[in-house]
């Protein structure tokens, strides 16, 4: 077999895309190669910047064959800074690659076939973000991170974002240099500036400083700056940070001027947004996505629903106005409340909400006997926790709404309940992040008939006794997560020797050799990169 080398130059056939959006061909002796920036069907010459034992990764050094679906960049920071994967493609390709991204999940860890009967597009994909966190650099770039690096691209305007955010990042810039502020840097954990954050609703603004102290100097400049260059400013808040964390907001907000909250409208609902709340960052897009949410739950006015991970209560109040009970869970108290005033602020009276984890809730319903005719979850990243799964099909739902944000860890879960006798019936995809790799997924699971199904449990005894760090994501997810994005294998053992090796504690005598003459086998560089990735994208270091 052929052997290849790191900065080799061949050239290859796209053949499809990964999970990024990359473009993935394969050498000669059947390694795959993921190649940044390539689109499929084209031929390019592929410099080899990494040869692992199983995949390879390149950029483009030259196209041979240009695939029609290639278009001219309309940013100036592409591909510099890490917001965006594909301006390099039409959006009909773009729709298309996550379309199949969704379906091949589904197929290859789901082992389902559902089709994915649709991709609803945006028919706006300039300026669609109504939250922007632009970083600061500790050089006093302002901007995005350059892609899988803490290195801050300073970005005059972002395509992504509202207008009104050029001006005000631009009068935060001003006014750093003229009163000798200083940015945060990260390594000596100094300086005071970490993040400038912006919320939009229809009509106003929030900005929202994150500082690395206990007060924010020359404050009455700062907000006098940012009223000239934002008429539609409504507040000016201010973010206390002093940990050592990649968290971007610290526990306490204060407002400078105006309000520290916005207020906006969706699907005819008015939600109040404060600077920590959870809000879906394109709005047009998500009341499609929310729209099909209600349409798969089928409701009638008399179901009782239950909707796990439920942040302010958008798609509970929405689920509401036809249905008879819903009940809203949620871990974060801040996010109840505001659930809790929203219901009120829009008199919804058939709604009752509950603070904490999903599994505990979930659990606690079912052991009051409460049985929901319809579950909807909206889970973060990482899906859904193998207990809360279990829990929702011991309450026999008719129907599962699930939404997701992630194909791999969904098509996972679609698995579980399938085990457990649900299988997909309808499943679409919402396009909310335009010239993103990521894609939004509805998915209903409807309950199977006695006879059609049987139920198996499969309980992993040392996954469930867990520390509260290895709780973010089990080591079949690590492994799914790195098999996805990078195509490697990675063992337990492997996994246990990074997490040790970033402070995550293991258990006693977890993974540790069964003698003292016996060798164990240590991660691979290439291995150990992946899994690095993996446990920052679960937010465990």
């Amino acid at each position: 077999m052929e052997q290849y080398r790191k900065n080799q130059v061949v050239q290859l056939t796209m053949e499809g895309y990964g999970s990024e959006g990359e473009g993935v061909a394969h050498l000669p002796n059947g390694m795959a190669c993921f190649v940044k920036g390539a689109i499929k069907g084209e031929v390019c010459d592929v410099q080899l910047l990494k040869v692992g034992k199983s995949a390879a990764w390149g950029r483009v050094v030259d196209i041979k064959q240009a695939s029609p679906s290639r278009v001219e960049p309309d940013c100036p920071s592409f591909p510099k800074c890490g917001g965006c994967a594909l301006r390099h493609m039409s959006y009909e390709e773009e729709l298309a690659f996550k379309r199949n991204k969704v379906q091949d999940a589904l197929r290859r860890i789901g082992g389902v076939e559902a089709p994915i009967s649709a991709i609803y597009g945006a028919d706006n994909t300039l300026r669609y973000r109504n939250k922007v966190q632009f970083p600061v650099g500790a050089d006093g770039a302002i901007g995005f991170f350059r892609a899988r690096s803490h290195d801050v691209v300073d970005t005059e305007d972002c395509l992504l974002q509202p207008e009104a955010a050029v001006p005000l990042r631009k009068a935060v810039k001003g006014w750093m240099e003229t009163y000798h502020i200083q940015p945060y840097n990260e390594v000596y954990h100094n300086g005071i500036l970490r993040h400038l954050y912006l919320r939009f609703s229809r009509e106003n603004v929030l900005v929202c400083l994150v500082v690395n102290g206990t007060s924010l100097p020359h404050s009455e400049a700062l907000v006098t700056a940012l009223r000239a260059a934002c008429p539609a400013l409504a507040g000016v808040a201010v973010n206390y940070n002093t940990e050592k964390t990649n968290v971007i907001l610290g526990r306490r907000t204060e407002a400078l001027w105006g309000a520290d909250f916005l207020d906006d409208s969706l699907r005819g609902l008015t939600f109040r947004l404060s600077v920590p709340s959870f809000y879906q960052v394109n709005r047009d897009q998500t009341e499609v996505l929310y729209g099909l949410a209600l349409d798969f739950a089928a409701l009638t006015g008399t179901e009782t629903v239950l909707d796990l991970y439920c942040g302010i209560g958008t798609i509970t109040l929405c689920l509401a106005q036809k249905a008879g009970k819903v009940y809203g869970a949620e871990v974060v108290p801040e996010a109840i409340e505001d659930a809790k005033q929203n219901a009120a602020r829009n008199g919804v009276e058939n709604t009752e909400f509950f603070c904490g984890d999903a599994a505990d809730v979930v659990a606690r319903f079912e052991a009051e006997g409460v049985r929901p005719d319809v579950v909807c979850v909206d889970p973060p990243r990482k899906g859904l926790a193998p207990q809360v799964v279990e829990s929702i099909a011991r309450m026999d739902p008719a129907r599962v709404v699930y939404v997701s944000c992630d194909p791999a860890t969904l098509a996972r879960d679609v698995k579980r309940f399938g085990d457990l006798g649900y299988a997909p019936e309808r499943a679409v995809a919402v396009d909310l992040f335009p010239r993103t790799p990521h894609v939004e997924t509805v998915v209903l699971l409807s309950k199977l008939k006695e006879a059609e199904h049987h139920i198996e449990v499969d309980l992993n005894l040392d996954e469930m006794d867990l520390t509260s760090a290895e709780s973010k994501a089990t080591y079949d997810e690590i492994q799914t997560y790195v098999k996805e994005h990078t195509g490697l294998k990675v063992s337990h053992l492997y996994i246990a020797q990074i997490k040790r090796k970033n402070g995550i504690i293991e258990r006693v005598n977890y993974n540790l050799p069964k003698s003292e003459d016996s060798r164990v086998p240590q991660c691979p560089p290439e291995k150990e990169e992946a899994i690095t990735e993996a446990l920052k994208h679960f937010q465990m270091i």
